[in-house]
Parts: C-alpha cells; structure tokens; sequence
C-alpha cells in the first residue's frame, strides 16, 4: 500500500464528522415506530372507553326505565349519543341482546356479529327485548378505521375486507320490575 493511501484511511478513521447523523438514522426508526404505536394505542383505548361508557349508560337507562320495553333503536341511540368520539356510530355499531336463564346459563355466541362496509347490510342477529326481573346479554360490536392502518398496532388488528378493525363490548343486566 502506498504512503499516501495509509495515511487517507488513518484520516478517514479518526474523523468524527457526521457520527450523530449515524445515531440518528439508527435510532429515529425506533421512536418514531414507538411514537405510532401509542398514538394508535391511545385512540383504540379511548374509543373502547367510551363504547363501554355508552353501554353502560344505555343499560343503566334500561334498567331504571319506566317499565317499557327497550327497542334496538333506542339502545343504539343511547349508546351513539354517549360515545362521542365514535365517527358514525349509528352506521358502525350492531348490538346483539337476548335473554338468558340463570339457571341453565348459556352465554353469548363467541363470533361477534358486527357490520362490514363492503357487504351488503345483513339484519341483526338476535335483539329480543326482555321482560321483568330477565337476565339480559347485550353486546356492542364497533367497526372503525385505525389511525395508522399500515403501521405497527394497525397492521397487527384483524381487520375486514374494508379495513376496519374491531371493538367489542359485553354486559349482562336484570330489568327492574315495574
């Protein structure tokens, strides 16, 4: 090797110029990946939240109420106008109720009936008001689109042919008699 050569890459070597560019094209990956995720973390929780707050303001209602009996509509509305952060509650949410017996308890089918944009709108499964001192299942199934659908968290929640993801909600409440 020539001298001129060696003395080239012992400057090379020794040169520390553009080393935080290094650090930063290693790293900013990371925390910005990290960043997404809590961002789309964040909206999942606060939309769970708030679907669980609205059921349980629509069950509260049912069980207080003045001995009528709840209508699909009813419900549905309840629960949208107590979420508010769900977009388009009213297209997204499909809500499934049936009474149960105690004594022979059976619970709620374990695969969710929820809605899909890209089918044609199917009616509901099963919403069976209840009578007096019933034991009542409802569950609340929410479509909704991720924030970051290709990103980390977004990509790993099972999504339908439209891309929307998942949420669901369960409860058991007795109607109060009269």
């Amino acid at each position: 090797m020539s001298l001129s050569f060696r003395n080239y890459l012992r400057r090379f070597r020794r040169d520390e110029t553009g080393t935080a560019s290094l650090e930063f094209v290693l790293v900013a990956p990371f925390f910005l990946g990290i960043m997404i995720f809590s961002i789309e973390m964040g909206f999942v929780t606060m939309r769970a939240t708030f679907l669980e707050r609205g059921l349980d303001m629509a069950v509260r209602e049912v069980r207080l109420g003045t001995g009528s009996v709840p209508q699909h509509d009813e419900i549905k509305q309840i629960i949208c106008d107590n979420s508010i952060i769900i977009n388009d509650c009213a297209n997204n949410l499909r809500l499934e109720m049936r009474p149960a017996d105690i004594r022979n308890f059976s619970a709620l089918d374990q695969t969710a009936d929820c809605t899909d944009q890209a089918e044609p709108s199917k009616p509901v499964r099963e919403f069976t008001p209840g009578q007096q001192n019933e034991l009542m299942l409802l569950r609340a199934c929410l479509k909704y689109n991720p924030l970051f659908p290709t990103y980390i968290l977004g990509s790993r929640l099972i999504n339908d042919s439209s891309g929307q993801a998942t949420l669901i909600a369960n409860t058991a409440f007795v109607q109060e008699p009269i």
